[in-house]
């Protein structure tokens, strides 16, 4: 896992927006929202310029800023992602970062420090629980020294093995168990990232190897934009590229089993690895 983030594979871009994906989709569980990953990607994708993506989109964008950003994040940064999550601004996040850097010097194992960010989240705030989570998975990567976050912990928020005491209740930041809990989803969430990894790794060789098949002057581009996103717009258009032969290349892709379509509809289709 630590291999492979810190030699930044030319798909690191994709594999952590589409980790950022799941992270935002455990987070509508957690705030009462149907939207799933597909929901999430098509609220994301299928805006027009300037349109407001809604709270849902809102809460992908602040997951999507973690795994697109270098490390560490500014004061702004927290403020601009507690808006994104609903949480509202508050003088008080500003002292978070503190909070966390002085947490990563001490030299606590990373689980540890994420746990104790998020938890710092919570005093601040009880109501602000996205938010802890998201602050839980920056200082985790934070702490790894990676250049890039990754989202690890997001994604676990409901995994089974977080349920704690004889009512099985899921683990809070801030609550009695949460240390422990950090520690079994980062577990949980390294397996399922290096698992994803594999699989991206396997998927970009075979576009590779098809890459001289491809007569389209603009596959260069999507190809690039394939290894740095989640997902790409099966209309997409370029300089090279009109929507025809953005479809005409996609569907290629497809058949030759170098990208796959992510969305299952026949019209409005998303592409990715």
């Amino acid at each position: 896992m630590r291999w492979t983030i810190q030699a930044d594979p030319e798909w690191s871009g994709a594999w952590r927006h589409r980790l950022a994906l799941k992270a935002a989709s455990a987070c509508m569980t957690l705030i009462g929202r149907g939207e799933d990953e597909s929901a999430l990607r098509d609220a994301w994708l299928l805006r027009q310029p300037g349109d407001d993506p809604g709270p849902a989109g809102n809460v992908l964008a602040a997951w999507r800023r973690l795994a697109g950003r270098s490390l560490p994040p500014g004061n702004e940064e927290v403020q601009t992602v507690a808006g994104l999550l609903g949480v509202g601004r508050s003088d008080g996040f500003a002292a978070l970062l503190d909070v966390t850097r002085d947490e990563v010097r001490r030299g606590a194992p990373a689980p540890a420090v994420a746990a104790r960010a998020a938890a710092a989240v919570m005093r601040e705030d009880p109501k602000a629980e996205l938010l802890a989570w998201w602050l839980a998975d920056c200082a985790l990567s934070w702490h790894m020294g990676w250049r890039h976050a990754v989202p690890i912990l997001g994604a676990q928020i409901h995994a089974p093995l977080l349920r704690f005491g004889p009512d099985g209740r899921r683990a809070r930041p801030g609550g009695e168990a949460f240390g422990q809990a950090v520690f079994i989803a980062a577990a949980l969430g390294a397996a399922e990232a290096c698992r994803l990894a594999a699989d991206m790794a396997a998927q970009v060789e075979r576009l590779r190897a098809v890459t001289p098949k491809l007569r389209s002057k603009g596959a260069g581009d999507v190809i690039t934009l394939l290894l740095s996103d989640d997902a790409v717009s099966g209309a997409l258009t370029t300089k090279a590229l009109s929507r025809w032969a953005s479809r005409r290349l996609f569907d290629r892709l497809a058949e030759l089993g170098a990208a796959r379509e992510l969305s299952g509809r026949p019209t409005f289709r998303l592409y990715g690895l």
